[in-house]
């Protein structure tokens, strides 16, 4: 069986900060990052897809987490497809991002210089061995087709060599008529599917299944349960604590995925004050939990 990991989608959330969660003397950025890692073996930093990260952050992340720890990182939203601020880009790429407005597609000289800023401040993850994978999050308009499937494509070239992850939010990717196509594609392109928990009474929810398409990695992604999951305020939308049986109900799942990959990454994304920590110390204890054998046929 492979490796569970379980952790949350971010360390620094000003929810989480201002929850209590971390003890005093641990509120500075390293001391926090230091106190996280020695609760959780794996978080995933959802910073990067709000702005690029910079290679100097790559270097105090790796310099302040233990060997082995695995930092999963979130492409940066205009690789993703998705609306851009100008204000996200260092100063001196905002004019050219300010030009391509109207336009269908992104400039591609300022798509070369972004891919290569972002590759960039990867290495230092990357050379210590803390790097776990890179997550594509695709928008809701990204639905399964030959546009679609070019663009996925286009994005494995450009991170050829890297560990890549990829989240669809259109549903239909991962219906049942669509399945076997979606995991066949990401099998080909050497992308580990990432399956994720939502809730389940919205026509853009996306069905909780487990598909593993990289033997070395399988990715869960907790988003809560929130009926305002797709609107409303990022309060509204990932508002939920898990309860004891809703975890428990993936368990088997993730055992299963861990049969066929070399490590599972589940991380949390309820991240409304203490939330997500509280349910991943939860989801941890599950399944460091001796399985129960069901009764006999």
């Amino acid at each position: 069986m492979g490796e569970i990991r379980v952790g949350t989608c971010s360390w620094t959330d000003r929810e989480l900060v201002a929850s209590g969660w971390y003890p005093e003397g641990h509120r500075g950025a390293e001391a926090r990052l230091r106190y996280y890692t020695a609760q959780f073996p794996v978080v995933e930093v959802d910073a990067t897809y709000y702005g690029l990260p910079s290679t100097r952050n790559g270097v105090l992340w790796a310099e302040r987490s233990p060997a082995g720890f695995r930092f999963d990182v979130k492409a940066f939203s205009l690789l993703t497809g998705h609306p851009t601020r100008s204000a996200s880009l260092p100063a001196d790429l905002r004019p050219a991002l300010a030009r391509q407005r109207g336009r269908t597609e992104p400039d591609p000289g300022l798509l070369d210089e972004v891919w290569g800023r972002f590759s960039e401040a990867l290495q230092p993850l990357r050379r210590a061995e803390r790097l776990g994978t890179v997550l594509f999050q695709f928008p809701p308009r990204l639905a399964p087709g030959v546009p679609a499937e070019a663009f996925l494509r286009r994005c494995r070239e450009r991170t050829a060599g890297w560990p890549v992850a990829v989240e669809f939010r259109h549903p239909d990717w991962w219906r049942e008529t669509h399945f076997a196509h979606t995991a066949d594609l990401l099998a080909e392109l050497g992308m580990a599917a990432v399956a994720v928990d939502v809730v389940q009474t919205l026509p853009a929810s996306v069905p909780p299944v487990t598909p593993v398409t990289s033997g070395r990695l399988a990715v869960v992604r907790f988003h809560g349960r929130s009926p305002a999951w797709g609107t409303g305020s990022k309060e509204d939308r990932f508002r939920h604590a898990y309860t004891p049986e809703e975890l428990a109900s993936w368990t088997p799942r993730i055992r299963a995925m861990a049969d066929r990959a070399r490590e599972v990454h589940v991380l949390f994304n309820n991240c409304c004050g203490d939330a997500a920590v509280r349910a991943a110390e939860s989801m941890r204890d599950l399944l460091a939990a001796p399985v129960v054998p069901g009764p006999a046929d």
